[in-house]
Formats: C-alpha cells, structure tokens, sequence
C-alpha cells in the first residue's frame, strides 16, 4: 500500500476518519453473491450499521439481518422495506416482536421453548426458524456458545413448535464468525437433513433454510477465495436442498474490507527501553473489534528504517488502552500517519466516547 495516496484525503477529513470505499463494498457483495449462486444474501446490520453502508448494499439488492429495534430504524431509515428483512436475535421482548410486526417484518428466529410461547399471541401473523448449535472452538468466535438449540433436542423443540400451532419456516445455525472450515457448514446441514427427512415422515414440509454468516476475510494471513471455500457449501446444497429456499447471514465478509482506518501518533515516550507510540484511535474506538472480535487488523507505516521493539497504544488514559504490543517499526514520529486494513467489521460498531474521545468519522469514498 502506498501511504502518501492516503494524505490528500487525511489532509481534508483528519484522523482518525475510517473511510467506507465503495467500490470495495460493492465488489464485496457482488463475489459473495457470485460465490453463492441461488442463496438469498440477508446482511447482518450488527457487523457495521453505517446508512451509507446499508444504502449501498441496498442497491445491490442485498437483504438484512436485524436483530434491535435500532437496526430496525436503521435500515427503514435507509428505504429498506420490511419484506426483505428477517429478525434474528434468539431472545427477544414481547415489545421487540411487536416493534418487528408494526415494521412488517414477519419471519424471526427461536432457540427454546420459553421463546417460542412468546410468538403464541402472533401465530397467525409469524414464521419461526429453530437456531441449531453447531459448536466451533476453531473458529475466531463461537457463536453457539450463547445461542442454539443442541442438534439432537433440535427435533424436539420443533415438535414442540408445531403443538403451540407456530409455523415453522425450518432450521437456522450459525458455524462461527470468521470461520474459515467450510465443513462446518457440511456438519450443519447434515444435521438438517436428518432432522427435515423426520419431518416430512410426519407431514411437516418445511422450505427454508438460513445457513448463517461466518465467511472469513484476510486479517493479517490471507485465506482462500470465496468462490473455493463456497464450492463444498454448494454441492451439498444442490444435491440435497436444491428445492428448499435457502438464506445466508453475511456480515464481516460484506463490511469488513470495505473500511481503513487512518490514525496519527499523538505522541511517543520511551519507556524501560522500548518505545511507546499513542494514536489518536484506540481500544474504546475503532479497535473495540480486537478487543470484541478477537480481531488483527493489517498495518502499514510510511517510515523506512531500523525497527525497534514497540508498543502501540491508544489516546485515552486506561492503561487497557493498549493496542500492540511487542511489535517490531521503525522510529515514528509524532504527525506520523499509520493506515489500518480491514477495518469495517464490528469496529465502528462497538466503538465508544470513553474519555471524551470521539469516534473515528466515517467518510465515503466513491
């Protein structure tokens, strides 16, 4: 990457400014898409509500995934209409669904009995996919570990469903945030297969199933393209589910490159022999995600030179403000500029004013 490209742009908005390319958005949903041939795109709003984001995917036909009341506005602020989103979150208030219905929004996700019996007063106005666990410790985060029903009590809960007269649309599971095994993906929908031929034994035909989010981008290793790691996805889809609709939850794999994030160093201090650089964008801002999301995100510095054992912190005062450790630059200065990759999944979305810092802004870049 060429850093002196980023300077006109730093020039006229500052730091730090995460900036939203377009393009890179566009192309983004346009190779997951092309990668999943037949599956209905539900972007998961939680990765990176920006309206510009939502705006953009929007016009590439995409549809959301909204799991709050607050994305609900987001996305009806933006023109999205309720008809092509789907309500997500396992666990819900009796004033979430009626918010969802008041929107139009009529499909939403259970994973327990207690949940389903709160759909009862609206059973003739919703459509319920049962969350499935599909546990994956290799994954970068484990979304099973606070969601789903077991596999093998997944039959059970449906039948459960069908006693309080829900109609259910079929199964959901999520394989893990940035899971890079599509196998995973294999494992879960031989669970659904099992559980759909039992289903249809007894008469109950069910037509969808949401196959989650997950796919993984490049942080600081590069993985496969998308179109290899769907392939697997694809051949069992058509081979067992080609008549069912079949809908995805993509988040990182839409937002996460479409962002960099350019921040200064505020100031420099040796400490105990290494040197300590403070950026003006930290642990509370945009780098919520390493702190959240487990997250590494490519670095690139327009010095030359030496390097040195340093630590890059961020500009508040809690001294878990502290970004990188350990690493090894060339001696900055303070003004220098330092551009970050990757940098639109789950990063603006958790960021905070802690210390009366504000915000990375958010500029588009057509």
């Amino acid at each position: 990457m060429d850093i002196k490209s980023f300077k006109g742009l730093v020039a006229v908005h500052g730091t730090p400014t995460l900036f939203l390319y377009e393009t890179r958005l566009r192309e983004c949903y346009q190779q997951l898409h092309a990668a999943l041939p037949g599956v209905v795109l539900y972007y998961a709003v939680k990765s990176n509500a920006t309206p510009e984001l939502i705006s953009i995917l929007s016009d590439e036909d995409s549809c959301f995934d909204v799991c709050t009341n607050g994305e609900i506005d987001i996305v009806k602020g933006c023109g999205v209409t309720p008809d092509r989103c789907i309500h997500t979150h396992p666990i819900k208030r009796d004033t979430d669904i009626t918010y969802a219905l008041q929107y139009g929004v009529t499909t939403f996700v259970a994973d327990n009995e207690h949940e389903l019996s709160k759909f009862v007063p609206y059973k003739d106005r919703v459509r319920i996919l049962i969350r499935m666990s599909i546990q994956n410790p290799g994954c970068l985060v484990n979304l099973s570990h606070k969601f789903g029903v077991a596999p093998e009590k997944t039959w059970a809960l449906i039948r459960k469903a069908y006693k309080l007269g829900l109609d259910i649309a079929g199964i959901s599971f999520h394989a893990g945030s940035q899971n890079e095994n599509a196998l995973k993906y294999i494992e879960a929908l031989e669970y659904c297969r099992d559980i759909y031929r039992k289903a249809a034994l007894r008469g109950i035909i069910f037509d969808t199933i949401d196959i989650g989010g997950g796919f993984p981008i490049s942080y600081l290793t590069p993985v496969i393209p998308m179109v290899q790691f769907c392939q697997p996805i694809n051949e069992y889809l058509d081979r067992f589910f080609s008549n069912y609709t079949i809908i995805a939850e993509p988040g990182r794999v839409l937002s996460g490159p479409s962002m960099l994030l350019a921040t200064r160093v505020m100031g420099k201090s040796l400490r105990n022999g290494v040197w300590w650089y403070y950026l003006d964008d930290g642990m509370y801002g945009s780098f919520s995600g390493k702190m959240y999301d487990h997250a590494d995100y490519p670095m690139f510095v327009g010095r030359e030179g030496p390097r040195h054992t340093s630590v890059l912190a961020g500009p508040t005062c809690d001294s878990i403000d502290v970004i990188y450790e350990n690493i090894s630059l060339p001696r900055l200065e303070i003004g220098d500029l330092l551009i970050f990759e990757s940098m639109g999944a789950y990063t603006s979305a958790s960021a905070s004013n802690f210390n009366g810092f504000p915000r990375a802004k958010i500029v588009l870049v057509n």
